[in-house]
């Protein structure tokens, strides 16, 4: 090896093209999620619920996707997006939180790509039972590491892979949606339209679905964490949109013609992947095998890219010195390896949390969601701060204002579909975070807290504390 891991002299970057990307942005987007979409949407809403839920998140969405195209040509000096962002616009402090939240987040939704896989391989392997097993977490851990060994030869031979991956797990998903669409019962479609009657009201209905529609999204930031790979600055907010757009109608299409294939109640049992019960209504066993096929090749493109990213936001937030200096460090191939191991070494940890837990993959998957929101919700309230702070009226000031402020009352109003259950465990895992932050201060020789970082301590540390007793006297399950 021409240099060690530990090394912090900085190699000549990769430099990534648009249509590279724009892959990362779908490679992101398109995993676990969108296999899992008809019964998670089965379990709460009917056809008019998800329209609008998806107006609503596809809207909310797109303006975040804005804001990171707006954020990304008027600053391009901030590198790794979602976390810059809040620390330019917050203080040190919150921005260590955004990096903090938003690596924790990609690190628990990586446990669930691994669960989903082993789950799906466990309709026909049954010790392998809904990827929560013994043998299923042994299995996903030798997974894990060898992404470990593939991701640490370089940016450039993973980014590759990416969009071959990319290519061949949209293929079977866009067969779905035909198939679904020429086998779609008109008759079955319109009992679902309204609702089962466990669905409850309307506004309940659109409610439940927010947090899925948080994760499937995930990623649509993809290209700004990424921006310092960028062989052009501008093709980083046009990847973001070409990317959201394309994903966003494949997302609402496989969803609502999933309700004229079989009735709500009937898909809201189906096990995960659901996606691949739908379609083997539809068209026998062959339709499960080839979702499930699709399924494993999507869960891994996924996978690679957000441990790329996770590992990503680690080495910058490390060289902005908001994370200790042994983060900082890369190899020849320009790999942040440090970054990369400790984020291999939390997912490992989070999967083996699996062996313990009832409804594993449900679980992680709107922890994933609800960790992520912070982060959303300071970059939205920058964008808002960059507006504001312009000088003039110029043209596109009102527009980026309008589009800050819905991106802020968007993710305002996930956190409350959220509910107070995921608000407080993202707490107890956000509160313990702070000791990297004091060991970075303690580096540097600096104070650890101003008042304002200690009042937001003091408050992270009390919702932890409330999150732990409302878990242990059962007022939230997990």
């Amino acid at each position: 090896m021409a240099a060690t891991d530990t090394n912090t002299t900085q190699p000549t970057a990769a430099k990534l093209t648009f249509w590279t990307m724009t892959a990362m942005v779908v490679g992101s987007m398109v995993g676990a999620g969108v296999f899992s979409l008809p019964r998670r949407f089965a379990q709460e809403t009917g056809v008019i619920g998800a329209l609008i839920a998806w107006v609503i998140a596809g809207t909310g969405m797109l303006m975040l996707a804005f804001v990171f195209q707006t954020l990304a040509v008027r600053k391009p000096d901030l590198d790794a997006g979602v976390y810059a962002y809040a620390k330019a616009g917050f203080g040190e402090y919150p921005g260590f939180f955004s990096a903090f939240g938003y690596w924790a987040s990609a690190c628990v939704g990586n446990v669930t790509y691994w669960v989903l896989i082993m789950s799906t391989i466990g309709a026909i392997a049954p010790a392998l039972g809904e990827g929560d097993t013994l043998l299923a977490v042994a299995l996903s851990t030798v997974g894990l590491w060898a992404f470990f060994f593939l991701i640490r030869r370089g940016i450039k031979e993973a980014t590759a892979i990416n969009k071959v991956v990319t290519v061949a797990k949209v293929v079977p998903i866009l067969v779905f949606i035909l198939l679904a669409l020429f086998y779609l019962d008109p008759k079955v479609f319109a009992d679902n339209l309204a609702g089962a009657d466990y669905a409850g009201s309307l506004f309940n209905q659109v409610r439940g679905t927010m947090l899925v529609t948080v994760f499937v999204f995930l990623g649509v930031e993809g290209a700004s964490v990424y921006s310092r790979h960028a062989k052009r600055r501008e093709d980083v907010g046009r990847a973001t949109i070409l990317g959201f757009l394309s994903v966003f109608a494949v997302f609402a299409s496989v969803t609502i013609v999933s309700y004229g294939i079989l009735p709500m109640s009937e898909i809201a049992e189906l096990r995960q992947p659901s996606m691949a019960g739908v379609l083997e209504a539809a068209v026998g066993t062959w339709g499960e095998w080839f979702v499930s096929i699709g399924l494993i090749i999507s869960v891994l493109g996924a996978y690679l890219a957000w441990t790329l990213m996770a590992a990503e936001v680690l080495f910058v937030a490390a060289k902005d010195d908001d994370m200790p200096r042994f983060l900082r460090g890369v190899n020849a191939a320009d790999v942040p390896v440090p970054a990369l191991l400790l984020s291999t070494a939390l997912s490992q940890l989070f999967l083996i949390v699996t062996l313990f837990s009832e409804d594993a993959f449900s679980f992680a998957l709107d922890l994933t969601s609800a960790l992520t929101l912070i982060p959303f919700l300071l970059a939205a309230g920058y964008a808002v701060k960059v507006a504001l702070g312009r000088t003039g009226v110029g043209r596109g000031t009102s527009r980026d204002l309008v589009i800050g402020g819905l991106a802020t009352v968007y993710v305002a109003f996930l956190l409350f579909a959220a509910g107070l259950k995921f608000v407080l465990v993202s707490f107890i895992v956000y509160a313990p975070a702070t000791v990297l932050f004091a060991m970075a201060r303690r580096e540097q020789g600096r104070r650890l807290f101003s008042p304002a970082e200690l009042v937001l301590f003091v408050v992270s540390i009390a919702g932890a504390i409330l999150g732990v007793v409302a878990l242990a006297a059962g007022w939230i399950h997990l």
